[in-house]
């Protein structure tokens, strides 16, 4: 299902179990944020194929955390490169990462102008819906403080890693 955001900013969320996906297109480039699992997989496809987008046009890949169900599709996109924190500064300066460890060692945030892509840390504005810490790489500690963090930020439109 594909719901859009802004008129650069598109969600796609899948009926099979995985993370949404989001297309964000800046500065002539088409950028995903997480690629969802394998069962999502022909679902992201048809959803890219309705937007007019062929995997090789995807130039970015941003991922909020290496847990399956937000990276398994990666291979999908010959052309898309992974960016790390400092190459994202670098050629995406409006895009600010935010370390948010806690649902797993390595999860960031996304702040772009008003919007906060989550990944797995919260799933709603309020923290009501915060993500799992009974994993074995997770640290609750940590997940507190990254909540906190995140408490701080001004953004007015949240994009989770899935939707509660």
């Amino acid at each position: 299902m594909i719901k859009q955001i802004t008129p650069n900013l598109h969600q796609l969320h899948f009926k099979e179990f995985g993370s949404c996906v989001y297309l964000l297109k800046l500065n002539n480039k088409k950028i995903l944020i997480d690629t969802s699992s394998k069962m999502a997989r022909k679902e992201l496809l048809q959803d890219l194929k309705k937007l007019k987008i062929k995997p090789k046009e995807i130039n970015i890949i941003l991922l909020t955390h290496n847990h399956y169900d937000h990276i398994e599709n990666i291979n999908l996109f010959p052309n898309a490169k992974l960016l790390k924190e400092k190459e994202i500064k670098e050629q995406f300066p409006e895009i600010q990462t935010i370390k948010t460890p806690g649902h797993s060692k390595n999860d960031l945030c996304y702040l772009y102008k008003d919007i906060l892509f989550s990944g797995d840390v919260i799933f709603d504005k309020k923290q009501t819906y915060v993500g799992r810490t009974d994993l074995p790489e997770s640290n609750p500690k940590k997940m507190q403080e990254s909540l906190q963090k995140l408490k701080t930020l001004k953004y007015a439109k949240l994009c989770p890693g899935h939707l509660v």
